[in-house]
């Protein structure tokens, strides 16, 4: 079985739980070497999780002869920058999500990837989860009837660091960094997901506002889309709800019945048809990446194949730019 050693450009709170442990899960793969910008946090992450080798030069990480594949976890703006240099050094990636901060670099991205050969996968990994496949399932074998409408709704208060963002910017509120602000960092799950389920996104338009004035970018964000099958659906963002709105919910109408399930909490799917109603709980593995990331190494190895790839990424980014009326 090929082995595949890989190395990780970034090492933040994302490696710690969701993704990093579970590169040493799988058989045939384990992690080579870290890299980040901070001496400190390289060498500390190394460390804790025995990693041989640890880098603060991207470029020395992605030339390491020890190295076979990348694992980009930055913010998106770096995203193409890092995923670029790594196919063009012949090397397979796996981005963390959004694949980029604009479609325009999901664009070149892609490009790369064709030219070189050299496969680019994107974390979308909710996808490859117990609870969402029991949706798509149940979605699939018509149990709702034909398809309707979709509505995304998200409500959550600020967050503590809000308030103190005059004085320390996050970046998931700088959009030279991260595409956007809240919205460009939790939608593309969502919005990744309903397109994976019903299809392509060829239509989409949205008003954005900043209502609490806390940070330069929109705090609450509405819009409405069409997918290729010409179901149609609406989303609506809030980022300074009140606690009595808060809400994750997505919520599927069909001609025999209405679906609706969580992205971000996992709160029982709950199925509504004329036989009733049903509260349907599904668990997930403690690692909630090993699913995808097991299909991404297998494909790399030439026993499975992943479609979780760039390719069918970059319409979540193209959704979210017709949002936030980039283009």
């Amino acid at each position: 079985m090929k082995e595949i050693s890989w190395g990780f450009i970034g090492c933040g709170e994302v490696t710690e739980k969701k993704s990093g442990p579970a590169f040493n899960e799988v058989s045939g793969s384990h992690v080579e070497a870290v890299m980040s910008r901070t001496e400190e946090k390289a060498r500390s992450y190394a460390e804790r999780h025995r990693i041989k080798k640890w880098y603060t030069d991207p470029n020395e990480l992605i030339t390491d002869t020890d190295v076979s594949a990348i694992y980009i976890a930055t913010p998106p703006s770096s995203h193409a920058t890092f995923a670029i240099m790594a196919m063009r050094a012949g090397k397979p990636v796996y981005v963390e999500k959004p694949l980029a901060a604009s479609y325009e670099d999901c664009v070149r991205i892609n490009r790369v990837s064709e030219q070189t050969g050299i496969p680019c996968f994107v974390a979308y990994y909710r996808r490859y989860l117990p609870y969402f496949q029991r949706v798509k399932e149940i979605i699939v074998n018509g149990v709702i009837g034909k398809i309707i409408n979709v509505q995304i709704r998200f409500s959550v208060p600020p967050r503590d660091l809000d308030y103190k963002s005059t004085d320390h910017l996050p970046w998931r509120l700088q959009p030279d960094v991260a595409g956007g602000g809240y919205f460009y960092d939790l939608a593309p799950h969502q919005l990744d997901l309903i397109q994976e389920l019903f299809g392509v996104i060829t239509r989409a338009h949205g008003y954005c506002a900043n209502r609490a004035h806390l940070y330069n970018v929109e705090d609450t964000v509405s819009a409405v889309f069409e997918f290729e099958s010409g179901v149609v659906g609406s989303g609506s963002w809030c980022f300074i709800g009140h606690q009595s709105a808060k809400e994750d919910c997505i919520e599927v109408i069909g001609d025999k019945g209405m679906l609706s399930f969580s992205v971000y909490n996992y709160d029982p799917i709950r199925l509504i048809t004329t036989e009733g109603a049903v509260n349907i709980n599904v668990e997930n593995p403690p690692y909630v990446q090993l699913p995808i990331i097991k299909s991404v190494i297998e494909d790399l190895q030439g026993i499975g194949t992943c479609e979780c790839t760039s390719v069918s990424a970059t319409p979540v980014n193209w959704v979210m730019d017709r949002i936030l009326s980039k283009f």
